[in-house]
């Protein structure tokens, strides 16, 4: 096999032959630009002292440049950094920027006389490169030589040059050298940058590397007319831990402009020291109505417990947005302290007071005042029952479903039956077997009143299942019970989870005991048929049903909607037939477009098409509609594009 052909996967080995090899393609003049650069990658683990040689002898070339620093720059000999040193006074253009930046990768501190006089070439890109480099080194020596030229650079420049000083800062600062950081910062700063991450960069770094003094230097940036050191300041403080940062802004707070208050306040939240409470409590009180916002959201972020007593008394402003901010405070504000002023408030005599407190039990999700909802629930003002009951509702664990139960039984005024009834449907439904409390449901309706028994049957109705529907099945054939109760079963069977209920509301339907009945029992049921969640089989069988038991306007309206939601040719043949029906012709037409759309529709819209045209026709034709004959129209045409396909 020629040197060319060498394949060059997963290396077999990294002996001295191996290695010889791997010389031998990058040095023949017949192998291929591939075949060198597999050499290259191979050569960048395998390779040692003997490889070095040979690879510098590429770095010349634009091809090869790259491959080479590749291979070159993990080989941990100091003859790599001798032959990139050596290259530096050799190369030009695109491969000596890239030997430059290998110099960099290096960190050869042994270059930076040679990269300095760099900084000063006339082709930008050797310049940014080697001021670059001398950032990676990260020297003291190596920032001075930067820092040296920074200032003459053209502003295009600016950006590579501040980069490396700010990269000779961090590892300065991060070996413990914040002094000599803080003088680089320090120099940026002196050039006052029209690039605005340099005078941003330059000022984040003066302050955060000096070891004294640091919110001195951050409130220049936050006393600062240039928007980007205020921005900047603003982000620093967030970053910093130290307590005189708060004092300092704490002190300069009101002197500041408005649009800065409103930032500092942000920040001093953000910050979460106490400390600065006092100041956004004032703030808070008085002064522009954009300060106060923000104070009055920054106090949940601080998370003292001191901030409640102010937020309750702000809960009193006359501003309405105010109130309503001070009471999102207090319903975020964390701890023990927040949960037991709360718990004050629902003791307290004013109604107005413990309705607030209501509120703030649920939002702060507090579940153990659960036994102290249960006797507000029973409290003599008919106010606080109600919202209670609801607090419960969202509150409650299922082993207290009894007690919730109970109240539903006691309940006298509709507003409480109402959220008793609610109360216990979410209860029952966080249940891991809602079914399983049905029993104790359905021996209550034989005693219940009838307010009560009407609660029950819609709490049956959500739980479902066969013992429920037994249930409420046996209360829509008692012909001897009260006629609201009976009417509300119906509608129960009408809202049914599942298609279990429609044999009893067509029963209804067809032999009701009254008209009413008849009538409530056939919507209930053209109600269950318009479910989506039954099958189209099971939607459209029902809807054959009811069709020879529909004779008023109101339930040919409720079956042609639901036959138009059906995909089926057979609901748009059945939707044909009420087009020529005077009283609900629109409604006709309507539901047949949208039954013909969705035949068109999917994988078997070419199949459908031929049953879609002509009713598309008499739809154009019949409706007073010119939108939906236009509609009726366009899928008419797409039905004869699809049928003729076929």
């Amino acid at each position: 096999m020629g040197v060319g052909a060498v394949s060059f996967g997963q290396a077999d080995g990294g002996g001295k032959e191996r290695v010889d090899q791997l010389i031998g393609v990058i040095k023949s003049a017949d192998a291929s630009r591939e075949a060198k650069a597999g050499a290259c990658r191979q050569l960048s683990y395998l390779g040692g002292k003997e490889a070095i040689a040979p690879l510098a002898a590429m770095l010349a070339s634009e091809e090869m440049n790259h491959m080479a620093r590749y291979a070159l720059e993990p080989i941990p000999d100091a003859a790599v950094d001798e032959a990139f040193r050596d290259a530096l006074g050799k190369l030009k253009g695109r491969p000596l920027v890239g030997v430059i930046g290998s110099v960099g990768v290096r960190q050869d501190a042994k270059a930076i006389g040679a990269l300095a006089a760099f900084l000063k070439d006339g082709d930008a890109e050797v310049a940014e490169a080697a001021a670059r480099a001398l950032g990676k080194i990260g020297t003291a020596d190596a920032a001075k030589a930067i820092l040296a030229e920074v200032s003459a650079v053209a502003a295009g420049r600016q950006v590579a040059f501040c980069e490396g000083l700010f990269r000779c800062a961090e590892s300065l600062g991060s070996k413990g050298q914040g002094e000599a950081a803080t003088n680089i910062y320090e120099g940026v700063r002196k050039l006052n940058s029209s690039h605005h991450q340099i005078r941003a960069g330059a000022f984040r770094g003066a302050v955060l590397a000096r070891s004294v003094g640091r919110a001195a230097v951050l409130m220049e940036g936050v006393r600062s007319d240039d928007y980007v050191l205020v921005a900047a300041a603003a982000r620093t403080a967030v970053e910093m831990k130290d307590a005189e940062v708060t004092v300092a802004l704490a002190a300069d707070l009101a002197k500041l402009s408005t649009d800065k208050q409103v930032l500092f306040i942000q920040v001093m939240g953000k910050r979460a020291d106490a400390g600065a409470l006092p100041a956004i409590f004032a703030a808070a009180r008085s002064g522009a109505k954009a300060i106060r916002v923000a104070a009055i959201k920054a106090m949940p972020e601080i998370g003292d417990v001191s901030a409640l007593a102010v937020l309750l008394d702000l809960m009193k402003d006359s501003d309405g947005e105010i109130s309503q901010l001070a009471q999102n405070g207090v319903a975020s504000l964390p701890g023990k302290e927040a949960d037991a002023a709360v718990v004050a408030m629902l003791n307290s005599e004013n109604t107005d007071v413990r309705l607030i407190g209501l509120e703030f039990i649920g939002r702060r999700r507090m579940v153990g005042c659960v036994p102290a909802l249960l006797k507000a629930a029973g409290d003599a003002d008919a106010k606080i029952r109600p919202v209670a009951i609801k607090r419960l509702g969202e509150l409650a664990k299922p082993s207290e479903l009894g007690a919730l139960v109970d109240l539903l039984m006691a309940a006298k005024e509709p507003g409480e039956i109402d959220a008793a009834q609610q109360a216990v449907e979410t209860v029952c439904g966080k249940a891991d077997k809602p079914e399983a409390n049905v029993q104790k449901l359905t021996a209550l309706l034989v005693k219940a009143d009838v307010a009560q028994k009407i609660a029950l049957l819609k709490v049956l109705g959500v739980i479902g299942g066969a013992d429920a529907l037994q249930a409420v099945r046996a209360v829509v054939n008692d012909a001897n019970g009260d006629a609201r109760v009976r009417s509300t079963a119906i509608r129960t069977l009408g809202v049914w989870k599942s298609a279990d209920a429609a044999p009893d509301l067509l029963s209804l339907a067809k032999t009701g005991g009254s008209e009413n009945d008849k009538i409530l029992g056939l919507r209930s049921y053209l109600g269950l048929a318009g479910r989506r969640e039954l099958s189209s089989e099971q939607r459209l069988s029902m809807c054959k049903e009811a069709a020879g038991l529909v004779a008023r306007i109101e339930e040919k309206r409720l079956l042609v909607a639901t036959l138009g939601d059906i995909a089926s040719v057979e609901s748009l043949g059945a939707i044909m037939a009420y087009v020529s029906d005077a009283g609900i012709k629109e409604e006709a037409c309507q539901a047949a477009v949208a039954a013909g759309a969705k035949l068109l529709q999917g994988a078997g819209g070419a199949q459908n098409a031929s049953k879609v045209i002509e009713p598309m026709g008499k739809v154009a034709g019949a409706t007073a509609d010119t939108t939906l004959a236009r509609r009726a129209r366009q899928l008419q045409q797409q039905a004869q594009r699809k049928a003729g396909g076929q």
